[in-house]
């Protein structure tokens, strides 16, 4: 009896994890700086701000999956009159679609092919969160100049094992999102930005991935936000100082 009913809890929960991992608002995303631009025969959401500086950024959102609640991430690179380049994800931020683990990674990228056909300079990834295990698969297969990483995971299967008490790395029908596989791929320099109070993704996660891309030979920038909370890491003091500073040492 307990075992069918442990395997009818798990035959559930592969069901119904994809709306745990994407549980995006709708609020549409409508800064007047931003053009929006849909681009790429997959139909790829895109919102804009043009900027002097040589360099671009790709940035790429967390599960609110919608860009209208990652303003002082957008604002860090704004301010910095970098080109930013927002992602929006299907199903949020009243972008038509429904998400996937390989959806999203194939819109990634072909949102950075997009960039890169139109943006001379060199070009920058920006994840947070769910985002993270994007900018290192686009960073593990296009030229990038450097990975910035907000409150980033090893494998996303393993927080879900945590919260479900089920091997989910192991079950079928899982997305993963295995970051960690795609660390071979990297050669780009990476700046880690993770906060001590960070209950949903614990700052474990982001010591231990930076740990495995040191091993992997990468420069790796860790930096233990004091205090910060998964949700208010992007707007403590300090945060576009440090992307600034880590930024302004790439090779010009």
């Amino acid at each position: 009896m307990l075992v069918g009913t442990y395997l009818l809890y798990a035959a559930v929960m592969v069901a119904a994890h994809p709306r745990i991992i994407y549980p995006f608002g709708p609020d549409a995303f409508d800064n007047p700086t931003f053009r929006q631009e849909v681009v790429s025969d997959r139909d790829v959401a895109l919102a804009i701000a043009d900027g002097d500086d040589d360099l671009a950024v790709l940035f790429f959102m967390g599960n609110g999956g919608a860009l209208a609640y990652f303003t002082f991430s957008l604002d860090a690179h704004q301010d910095s009159n970098r080109t930013v380049v927002g992602m929006q994800y299907p199903g949020g931020g009243g972008i038509p679609g429904r998400p996937s683990e390989a959806g999203l990674k194939a819109d990634a990228l072909a949102a950075y092919d997009w960039l890169a056909d139109q943006h001379a300079g060199p070009i920058v990834v920006h994840g947070f969160s769910l985002g993270t295990g994007l900018a290192i698969h686009v960073a593990a297969s296009r030229d990038v100049e450097a990975v910035l990483l907000d409150a980033p995971y090893t494998t996303l299967c393993e927080l879900m094992t945590k919260g479900s008490y089920l091997p989910a790395c192991y079950l079928p029908g899982v997305q993963k999102w295995r970051s960690a596989d795609d660390i071979p791929g990297l050669s780009a320099p990476v700046l880690i930005q993770h906060g001590t109070a960070d209950q949903l993704i614990p700052i474990s996660y982001g010591e231990r991935l930076a740990t495995m891309m040191l091993d992997a030979g990468l420069s790796v920038t860790f930096h233990a936000v004091d205090g910060a909370t998964h949700n208010n890491l992007p707007g403590q003091p300090g945060y576009q100082d440090r992307i600034n500073g880590f930024l302004a040492t790439l090779p010009k």
